[in-house]
């Protein structure tokens, strides 16, 4: 399984920017792999990205932006799912990963099962 960040490249917004940046540091920093695919660059990225975001995911307006996650071809979630997840230490099921043992996500799921 890997997790794949949509992202432009070339985008003229630097909250894109750093809202990329924040997704892929994170991930890096804990050592899930991740493959970057860059939608400004690349059509057939940006039309494949477009096409898998689930109808109640995409913005009322517009095309959805980047950054968005994906597991293999399972949608994930946009940055502010990502950003939510996090604060709530629920990234690796998020991602639909296994939070590894020592992981604040697996501490409190073990918590979570011992009540």
């Amino acid at each position: 399984m890997v997790i794949k960040v949509y992202i432009a490249t070339s985008s003229g917004s630097t909250s894109i920017k750093k809202q990329q940046q924040d997704v892929m540091g994170f991930l890096a920093a804990n050592k899930i792999e991740f493959e970057e695919c860059d939608i400004a660059a690349n059509e057939a990225n940006r039309k494949w990205m477009r096409e898998n975001i689930p109808e109640e995911s995409r913005p009322a307006q517009g095309n959805p932006l980047p950054p968005q996650i994906f597991n293999e071809d399972k949608y994930c979630g946009n940055y502010e799912a990502f950003f939510d997840a996090r604060e709530d230490n629920a990234v690796y099921a998020f991602l639909g990963l296994t939070a590894p043992p020592g992981s604040k996500e697996a501490e409190a799921l073990a918590k979570k099962a011992a009540q």
